[in-house]
């Protein structure tokens, strides 16, 4: 196995470094992964580079499927507009800063966005 040693300054690299690019785009053909593995270990080592190659879908989308992503799309949507609703924000930002220091309060702000908008989402279409 190579071992990868990394210049002044850079301890690790995690995630993708080069992504293929979409159909018709100039780019790599290839992903490069960089991962790190913190955790304990013999090996002080714990860099890796990896090489994938860019994969066709062989099943079609499922209905299944095809429902999540658009729950997503409806979830996001309705974040993006209520971060931007002016009538909303300042009871929003009192009842996130009112729950953030709780042991299952949301950390960020976007993040309990997420959980009312999804909250809301599930109300109306499920329940």
């Amino acid at each position: 196995m190579a071992k990868v040693e990394w210049s002044a300054g850079i301890d690790s690299v995690s995630g993708a470094l080069s992504k293929p690019g979409k159909n018709g785009q100039h780019s790599c053909a290839k992903m490069l992964l960089g991962t790190h593995r913190t955790a304990a270990t013999t090996n002080p080592d714990c860099n890796r580079l990896f090489l994938r190659k860019k994969t066709k879908r062989s099943t079609p989308v499922t209905s299944d499927e095809i429902l999540v992503r658009n729950r997503f799309a409806a979830i996001s949507r309705s974040v993006h507009a209520r971060r931007k609703d002016l009538s909303k924000i300042a009871v929003d930002i009192q009842n996130f800063r009112g729950q953030r220091d709780n042991p299952n309060g949301y950390k960020t702000f976007y993040s309990y966005l997420w959980n009312i908008c999804t909250q809301e989402y599930d109300q109306t279409h499920n329940g």
